[in-house]
């Protein structure tokens, strides 16, 4: 198995020029580009269905064909990215996110708003977090583990900087006048990301991924994934829609939406901790089983305020183990699987970054799935986690239905 923690993992060889001003430039970036282009929306919702007369689903479905957009386009990104490095990537896709925002704030109709969302999709695919951990990892490599942490703490902190802004912008301007005042933003990577970029190392040999996605097994962890993508993310988009229902203010829901975001740093530390003391398997069914019972919770749980607070914190500490777990892991166990949704050579699954549970039943559950199965050393073993795929299906099952009872509490 390569070792991650080695210059041949993933990047290059030999030496490299690291742009100083590089690491935290991808810091703001994410916070910005995660905060407008995708947490504002959740806090805008509910103002854009009220003014547009456009129902909350259709709404909904655009922002889901973003997501679609970001995980189909992640593809041709991964190859671009790979051969030109990320300032044009990145720069491209900050100008795109901006064009695309201002395109949904001045839409007259929903063809209109879905078109802008769909731009917001190449955006996305070109500034979230898979590119800034594909440049870090082939720049600071064999340091680029620590580099990686930075940059996912300092993107936690996108809801808690950008849901409140969004709440305060919205309470003075319309839902329109919001997104072009997100829309206007700096592209720190055009002056930032001037190292030069090393040339990728040839792909490791390895098994054929057919017989792992064939397997009863990769189909039973799909399934899996897919509900707890579906339950988790169910709390990003609802939950300003929740706390509106039971009389909170928009700025208290969106405050809520926000400090969820210091949960990414606990989340993280957590899994550090449990890491060093658990296997990727029960590893990956703390996580599952933790995501139903803190999804589950607010349809229970009508308040006050400070609980609801403390279970968007818990909530989102549940669902960000999952991007660090795969932040770090490089092209070693997807490389077989080139009609998967992923990036060659890069090694990030583009689909499973995008938040959200559409386009995670779509494409984005595979490299997840694969990363664990290919860690298993003998049929044993995956005969041994069939069991608990079928327990964890199970579990899942419940805990989406559960789910679904956010918006009718």
């Amino acid at each position: 198995m390569t070792n991650l923690h080695t210059s041949e993992a993933v990047t290059g060889t030999g030496d490299r020029s690291r742009p100083r001003a590089a690491l935290p430039a991808l810091c703001a970036t994410q916070i910005t580009s995660w905060g407008i282009v995708y947490y504002a929306f959740p806090v805008l919702n509910p103002q854009i269905t009220a003014q547009a007369g456009w129902s909350a689903g259709a709404t909904t479905a655009a922002f889901s064909a973003a997501l679609i957009i970001s995980a189909v386009a992640g593809i041709r990104v991964g190859r671009i990215l790979d051969q030109c490095g990320p300032r044009m990537v990145m720069t491209t896709g900050s100008v795109l996110g901006t064009i695309s925002l201002v395109i949904v704030a001045a839409a007259p109709n929903l063809p209109a708003f879905f078109a802008g969302w769909m731009l917001a999709g190449l955006a996305m695919a070109s500034t979230f977090y898979q590119p800034a951990f594909a440049a870090l990892t082939r720049w600071w490599a064999p340091d680029h583990v620590r580099a990686l942490t930075i940059v996912t703490l300092a993107g936690g902190l996108a809801s808690t900087v950008f849901a409140p802004l969004t709440a305060l912008l919205a309470a003075h301007f319309s839902w329109r006048g919001t997104y072009v005042l997100l829309a206007i933003t700096i592209p720190t990577h055009a002056l930032a990301l001037r190292g030069d970029w090393p040339k990728a190392p040839p792909a490791p040999p390895h098994a054929s991924g057919g017989a792992v996605t064939r397997s009863r097994t990769f189909w039973l962890l799909a399934s899996v994934f897919t509900l707890s993508a579906f339950a988790m993310y169910a709390v990003v988009v609802a939950l300003v829609p929740l706390l509106l229902e039971r009389g909170y203010t928009t700025t208290q829901a969106a405050w809520a939406l926000g400090l969820g975001g210091a949960g990414q740093t606990v989340g993280r530390t957590l899994y550090a901790a449990l890491a060093r003391r658990a296997s990727v398997t029960a590893r990956t069914a703390v996580v599952v089983a933790l995501g139903g019972i803190t999804t589950a919770a607010f349809s229970a749980a009508p308040g006050p305020y400070a609980l609801l607070v403390a279970m968007s914190v818990a909530a989102t500490a549940v669902r960000h183990p999952r991007r660090r777990l795969r932040a770090g892991r490089g092209a070693r166990a997807v490389e077989p699987l080139p009609k998967v949704m992923r990036s060659p050579r890069v090694g990030r699954n583009r689909s499973a970054s995008r938040q959200g549970p559409e386009h995670r039943v779509l494409a984005g559950l595979p490299q997840p799935l694969v990363l664990q199965l290919q860690d298993l050393h003998n049929a044993d073993e995956l005969l041994d986690l069939e069991g608990e795929a079928v327990a964890l299906f199970t579990q899942r099952l419940l805990s989406a239905l559960s789910s679904s009872c956010i918006r009718a509490s």
